[in-house]
């Protein structure tokens, strides 16, 4: 189930005060910002937006702000390749995968019971239960118009 992003305001509002810090105008532009996407988005890019609204925010703020998100259970850190760091929303109950293109950085969510039964199977077959995982496939996107793909070369 989904939350309003008032709901995820509120929660990340009682996590600062149960930590003793402040609900800042900085903290909720950076907030809203990740609330209001559906993407897998980085400091970098979160930055951006939020000083749209409040020219003032830092990298560091962003940073640390995130940092908060994720600890409070509002935002999944991914770390897709070498150092790609981006934030994702959570959501209760739900569980995805990622296919990542690592010419042009398109991150695809999926989701596909095969592989979720076989990984359980697997962890039976070799004594263990499964609590977590992360699946994540790494790959070159095939469309042709794929910013980062190289042009074909003439034969």
């Amino acid at each position: 189930m989904e939350q309003e992003p008032g709901e995820q305001l509120e929660q990340l509002r009682g996590y600062l005060s149960e930590q003793g810090l402040k609900f800042t105008r900085q903290r909720e532009a950076i907030a809203r910002v990740f609330f209001a996407s559906n993407e897998h988005l980085s400091l970098l890019e979160l930055l951006e937006r939020a000083q749209e609204q409040v020219p003032s925010i830092g990298y560091a703020t962003v940073y640390r702000t995130m940092k908060l998100l994720t600890e409070c259970g509002l935002a999944l850190e991914h770390k897709f390749g070498e150092a790609n760091v981006r934030y994702e929303q959570t959501h209760e109950g739900e569980h995805h995968d990622h296919i990542i293109c690592n010419e042009c950085g398109k991150i695809v969510e999926y989701e596909d019971h095969r592989i979720e039964e076989l990984q359980h199977e697997l962890a039976q077959a070799l004594g263990f239960e499964v609590v977590s995982h992360r699946h994540e496939i790494y790959g070159r996107c095939v469309r042709p118009n794929c910013p980062d793909r190289p042009a074909p070369t003439p034969s």
